[in-house]
């Protein structure tokens, strides 16, 4: 009887171990450089997850750049495949290249989605200086000859920003295949590009340019958000007011190493859910221009599964992929 009752305490510490499971030294992977979207997501949500006390150490930014976000997947899946300690920033910019086959013989399978906290929304700008003030004048000139304007963006050739811009392109009647994208790795590159004059027109996110806009360098001439946004855009036409049928909404969330504990898994999700019912996350959305999109757990894996499909039907018909 106290041989049964023994193990039944065992059990029982070894079940309230699991449950009570903490990251030791975590870390959130952003696969792309500083001042992007990825970056954005991973160290804003770390710095939520530390004010709410979810982590007892800070969560540490990796900046694992290549390849589309390609290089810190594999990275993931080779070397880190059960690292409890490890989330990694997404976006449909991920489920784009999985989508195309991009990212060597991965798939979407091959990790495990955990979740998204919030929506972006990409748009069109062009350096506050620049010859066009609407977006109807910028698409003549772009029209006119499509040669003389480059058109930067943060992911890969293929990739989320350049599937804007070519959906943009067919929209306004535009040949593909005279667009010239410029790819970038990151949001922040693309963005000092434009201000450099190396590109005339990013097409990126909300959340990316929203100081710039503030400040005066930079003019948005379209948003791709299904209605417009509160300030600093709230003076900004969709593309959809403007007779172009092209929306681009942007989950914000993270994937995690396919062979992660049952245990940690559940911590990191219901981490997520904590960072996203506070106020401190409503505030971080307020000030960055994200709507509110949350999903998590095996829902979020139907989602994902369903987007890659998607996309990949989307890159067939812009002949990215055959």
């Amino acid at each position: 009887m106290m041989r049964l009752a023994t193990l039944a305490v065992v059990l029982l510490a070894a079940g309230g171990g699991l449950a009570q499971f903490t990251p030791r030294n975590p870390e959130c992977i952003a696969p792309a450089g500083a001042g992007g979207g990825w970056d954005f997501t991973c160290r804003s949500v770390a710095q939520v997850m530390q004010d709410l006390k979810i982590v007892s150490q800070p969560i540490k930014t990796t900046n694992l750049t290549g390849g589309g976000g390609g290089v810190a997947y594999a990275n993931v899946v080779t070397q880190r495949n059960n690292d409890a300690n490890l989330i990694v920033a997404a976006s449909p910019a991920t489920t784009v290249r999985l989508a195309q086959g991009q990212f060597s013989r991965f798939t979407e399978r091959d990790v495990r989605w955990l979740g998204a906290v919030a929506a972006d929304f990409g748009l069109v700008a062009v350096k506050a200086d620049a010859p066009w003030k609407t977006m109807q004048e910028l698409v003549a000139a772009w029209k006119a000859d499509p040669s003389k304007i480059a058109v930067g963006g943060g992911s890969a050739v293929g990739g989320q920003d350049h599937m804007k811009v070519l959906l943009l392109g067919r929209a306004a009647g535009i040949e593909p295949r005279s667009i010239k994208y410029v790819p970038f790795d990151g949001g922040g590159q693309a963005l000092t590009s434009l201000l450099g004059g190396f590109i005339q027109v990013f097409a990126g996110d909300a959340s990316e340019l929203r100081a710039q806009v503030e400040s005066g360098t930079v003019r948005v001439l379209a948003m791709m958000s299904p209605r417009r946004l509160p300030a600093p855009y709230a003076n900004v036409p969709t593309l959809r007011e403007l007779g172009y049928n092209v929306d681009w909404v942007v989950w914000r969330g993270f994937y995690v190493p396919k062979n992660m504990p049952t245990e940690a898994y559940e911590f990191w999700a219901r981490a997520l859910r904590q960072v996203e019912r506070s106020q401190e996350w409503a505030k971080v959305r307020e000030q960055n221009s994200l709507g509110q999109f949350f999903m998590t757990g095996a829902e979020f894996q139907v989602f994902i599964d369903r987007q890659v499909n998607q996309f990949r039907n989307l890159s067939r018909e812009l002949g990215i992929i055959r």
